[in-house]
Formats: structure tokens, sequence, C-alpha cells
């Protein structure tokens, strides 16, 4: 090349572009030339400022060239922090984030233009930038390692395209408290003595641990403080117990919230079928997503030894997964494992950090747990993704949401005939019009819910959901044998599903086994530690058939604190109410009830609320007449 003339020099390259720019165009094309013409500017002005030139800026991206490696990521610094104080102004659907990648190369230099293979590289290592991130190639970071207040995670040798040899690559680590790390197995070992490095790889070959530089980084980057066994909520179970907390979204997008959040609740689901282990519901975990929170505080407040936590990105059709199994007691990492697959293998990733857990744990497992761990009930992530919005929906027992929660399922069932879970969700919204008084037909809304949990075991046997179902179906039917058989094999296949615990407690309560049900609620409660509001509303329905009245006014107390507008938590307040003669506050909760469904009557409480013991039922009825409710 130098004989045909060309002139050349070394140089430092950042390459910039927008994250999701095709998504942001497709939903508001002016809006986002109006803020790209606006962060360009942004960012010109930084280059300028950190001694450097824009060469070019085709569509969304941004080419700068410095003679300072130190000046470029500088820059990159700085445009990233001024993005993120622009973008607090715009909605987040409308946010536009940069990926930014800088390296150190040969560049050929032709009338203010530069080309070549450092110009390509630097493009590549933008593509491996996290939105709002920054990614340095092997050559720039031997030039800034100890010249800036950063860290810096080594991403290993990376194949790039169109070049004969792989790229050393860095993720530039900008939050204060990382600064002067250099994460990864390779810089780890270069930090320590002779001695202690010949060490370290006299460990690493006996382990024979691929993943184990991860692991040691982890520790180095976070000191876990060990959980106190004095100070847990809960007595530690006799079985490995598990808390997994709700994967972060690295995206920078909300809209992949679900998946993310999907993603947390298969693996918590795969781990609850098995009955040797003690696994905390998504409820209780959920509680902690988007919050600063420590693995210490996090096992102490939930009753665990271990914690799972992980981060998920997703960029087009592919997917960034990290996952870090950590013994609270002990205070360390177990192991990290990152995956990096196509979108379409999110399943088998959620199968894979799952069998590792039980694997990791010495977990046993049956056959049966065995078989039900390799079954997916669909292939078809936005079918799977309505089905969840659908659950959500029916959570939040409000007649709208129900609605909602109708039309998601049979979005579900549109995109996928075959996964069972839409239908039996489905059929939760038929039951949740009788409860909620929302059907012009008790008895057709029941028949359609038996009908759809039906068809959920047709096309999958092994599901614990559809008994769910059923064992309330036969319940409000008052077929207690038959409810009492579902809601048995419901907690057989999900022996630590606090839900199918719950369920069964409601069918025992109206086939006239409170004292029963207390038991199964306070056992569901310990699983679910910050239970959702109908397992103290059901409390509360129990202790109001055992004629504990006070200890009912203080479960539906707490079903209220966590939902005011719990139609059934106001219903067995009044009936609590008035037969402690606390007539006013009866009265007030009669007020509350019929706020929230006018319509609502004694009749249609005797309809829907079948006790098997009739002196039950009439003396509930009873305090709701006392309380004022109308006939």
């Amino acid at each position: 090349m130098a004989d045909e003339g060309f002139k050349r020099k070394l140089t430092a390259i950042l390459s910039a572009d927008v994250a999701g720019y095709s998504r942001l165009m497709a939903e508001d094309e002016t809006s986002t030339v109006k803020t790209l013409a606006i962060y360009r500017e942004v960012v010109a002005s930084l280059i300028n400022q950190h001694r450097g030139r824009v060469v070019d800026s085709p569509g969304d991206n941004i080419f700068a060239e410095f003679y300072s490696v130190v000046d470029a990521v500088q820059c990159a610094v700085a445009v990233q922090n001024e993005i993120q104080v622009q973008n607090a102004e715009l909605p987040n659907n409308r946010r536009m984030e940069f990926r930014i990648g800088i390296n150190l190369g040969d560049v050929i230099d032709e009338e203010d233009r530069i080309y070549g293979d450092g110009v390509n590289i630097a493009a590549r290592l933008e593509a491996m930038a996290d939105p709002g991130g920054i990614c340095v190639s092997k050559t720039a970071f031997d030039q800034i390692e100890t010249k800036l207040p950063l860290g810096y995670e080594y991403l290993g040798e990376q194949s790039v395209k169109n070049m004969p040899k792989p790229v050393g690559a860095y993720r530039v680590l900008m939050k204060p408290d990382a600064a002067g790390k250099v994460i990864g197995e390779k810089r780890f070992l270069g930090k320590f003595s002779r001695k202690m490095a010949l060490a370290t790889i006299i460990f690493l070959v006996i382990i024979a641990g691929g993943s184990i530089g991860w692991n040691i980084y982890l520790q180095q980057l976070k000191n876990i403080e060990p959980a106190s066994l004095e100070k847990m909520a809960f007595p530690l179970p006799d079985k490995p117990s598990i808390a997994v907390l709700p994967f972060v979204n690295m995206s920078g997008d909300p809209k992949q919230e679900h998946l993310v959040d999907g993603l947390t609740e298969e693996i918590i689901t795969a781990l609850s079928i098995v009955k040797n282990m003690f696994v905390i519901a998504r409820n209780s975990t959920f509680t902690y997503k988007g919050k600063p929170i420590k693995v210490q505080q996090v096992a102490e407040e939930l009753g665990v030894r271990y914690v799972l936590e992980g981060s998920m990105r997703i960029a087009e059709n592919h997917i960034r997964i990290s996952a870090q199994l950590i013994d609270a007691i002990a205070g360390h990492y177990l192991w990290a494992e990152r995956y990096d697959r196509d979108l379409k293998d999110i399943f088998a990733v959620q199968d894979e950090i799952t069998k590792k857990i039980i694997t990791t744990l010495q977990v046993e497992l049956t056959m049966g747990e065995e078989a039900r761990l390799v079954e997916k009930g669909t292939k078809n992530l936005d079918a799977y993704l309505k089905a969840l919005q659908a659950l959500n929906y029916i959570y939040q027992m409000k007649i709208e949401d129900n609605v909602l929660a109708r039309k998601a399922c049979e979005e579900a069932i549109a995109l996928d005939p075959d996964f069972a879970r839409s239908y039996h969700t489905l059929g939760w919204t038929h039951l949740m019009d009788v409860y909620l008084g929302a059907t012009e037909s008790p008895k057709k809304s029941i028949i359609k819910a038996l009908e759809l949990a039906q068809k959920a075991l047709a096309l999958d046997s092994s599901l614990s959901f559809p008994h769910r179902l059923l064992c309330n179906v036969y319940t409000m039917m008052r077929h207690y044998e038959k409810a009492i058989e579902e809601g048995e094999k419901a907690i057989a296949l999900d022996p630590n599903s606090a839900d199918a615990n719950v369920h069964f407690a409601r069918t025992l309560i109206f086939a006239g086994r409170s004292e029963e049900a207390i038991l199964l609620i306070n056992k569901a409660i310990r699983l679910n530690p910050f239970a959702p509001t109908w397992y103290y509303q059901l409390l509360g329905n129990a202790y109001c058939v055992t004629d504990q009245y006070d200890e009912a006014i203080t479960a539906c107390k707490k079903a209220l604190n966590i939902q005011p507008d719990n139609l059934f938590a106001h219903i067995f307040l009044a009936v609590a109410y008035a037969s402690l003669s606390n007539e006013d506050d009866a009265s007030n909760e009669v007020k509350e009830i019929l706020r929230l469904n006018p319509k609502y009557s004694v009749k249609y409480f005797g309809m829907t609320f079948n006790y098997e013991d009739k002196t039950d039922k009439e003396r509930i009825i009873n305090s709701l007449r006392k309380a004022g409710l109308p006939e």
C-alpha cells in the first residue's frame, strides 16, 4: 500500500451509533430525527473539547479521530454522561442511547478521511458495547490502563468480521467504585506476585474450571458480607433454600422488561417443582426489583441460604445473560456463568441455569422431576409474554384488569394454539368474573373455566396450574372431594408453590377444614414472605369461619395495606367487625364494598361462597346483614 502513495498514520478512532435506532424511527421519525440532531451537536462539541475531530457522520453513526487515546476515552465518557443527563428529560421509550467503540490503529489518511482496518475494528467494537457503554480494543487499553479513573472488564479475544485475527476487547466501567479494577482472568493473574500467580494457576488446573476466572473476578468486584443466622426473619429450612432475584434488564429498553422478568419467573417455576428444595416465590423476590440491595439483606429477610442474581442484555436477535449463585451464609460466589446466544435459545439458557443450580446444591431429582424440567410450554416468545402479562393482570383482582387479562390470553392462544398455559390462565379470567361479580351467568363462567382447565391438561398433563384452577372450579360447584383431589395433585406437582398451597387452603375453608387451611396459608407465607393481598384475604376468611375475629381483622388489614381496593378483604373485615359488634367500622366496610361493586349483595355472597358447613355460611351471612350489606 505504501508503494501506491497512501499516507498512513497511527490514530485513535472513536465510532458511535444509536442503539435501537430502527425502533425509534419506526415509532416516531420526526422526534427521532430532531433528537438525533440535538445529540449530534452535543457529541461534536465534546469531541472538539477533547481535541478530536469528526471525520464522518452517516445516518446515526459518528466517526471521530484523536491524536491521544486518553483524549478519546475521556471524550467517550463525557458523551455518555451528558447523553444520560439529556435522556432524563425524555420519556423512557424515546430515550436515545449511544454505543461507543474505540481503537488505536494504523489508518489511511486521504483528504481528511480515514480508512482501513483501524477504522473497521472501532466500528466492530462499537457493536460489542452496551447501550450507554464503551468498548475499547487491547491496543487502546494498553495506553490508558493506569491513566484514567476508570475500571475495565476484559471480554477476551473477539472474532471480528473481515479481520484475520481475533481482537482483544475491554468494556469500560464508568462507576466510581470500579476505578482501578481490571476484571477478567487474564488481567487478574498479572496483579499477583509470581508465587501467588503460580498457586492460582495450580488451583485452576486442579479444579479444571473454565469459568473460575469469572468467579474470582466477581469475588474481587463485590465484597459480600455474610448473612447472619441470628438476624434471619425465619429459621432456615432443612433443605437447600434459594431466592432468585429478578434479573436486571441491561438493554436500556423498557419494552424488554417482560422478557427479562419472564426469564426470572421460569427459573423460579422450574426450581419450585423440586420437592427437595425450598424456593421463595416470585412475588417476594420481585419486591427487590430495581432497588439497590445486598445479598446479605435478601437472605436475612427471606430466610434463605442461597441467592441467584443476574442480568440480561438484548440486542436485536442476540442475548447475553449472566447469572451468579451465591452462598449468602458463607459470603462467597459458588459459580458465575455468562451465556451469549441467539434470542430463540432463551429457553435453553433457562434450563441450563436451573440445572446448574440443582447440580451445585447437590439436590437429587426424581425421574418425574427430571422429565418435567426439560419440558417447555411454547417456543413462541410473544405468546409466552402475553400469558405472563395476563397473569399479572389477574393478580390485580379488579374487573377492568380481568378484561385485559382475557384479551392477553386470547392473543397468546392466537400466537400458539398449543400453549397450555394460555388456556388455564384464560380459565382463571372466567372464574375471576364470578368472584368479582362481573358475569351475568356465574354457572356459564364456571363451566367455561372447567373446560379451559381440561384443555390445558390435555395439552400438558405435567402442569400444576390447571389442577389449581380445577380445585377452585370444583369448589365453586361444591364438589369438594374432587376439589381436594385436584388441590393435592397441584401441590404434589409443585411442592414449593406458595400459590398452590393457598388455592388448596381455599378449598379446605369451604369444605369445613379451616384449621388445616390456616396452617397451609401460613406455610405459603413462609414460602412467599412478601405475600400478595389474596393470601391475607383468605386467611381473614379462615379466621372468620373459626371465630378468630381479631386475627381476621389483622389479616384483612394486611391485605388492604397491600391493595386498598381488595373487595374480599373488605367483605371479611365487615364480617369480623360485625361479629365483634363494632357497628361503625362494619358499616364503613360495607360502604367500601359497595363503592367497589354497587351491585354486591348478601344474595350474591351466598351464591359464590359455598361453605359446606351451612352453620358457618349462615353465621357469616348474618354478620354481613348486621353490617348493613343489602339483601
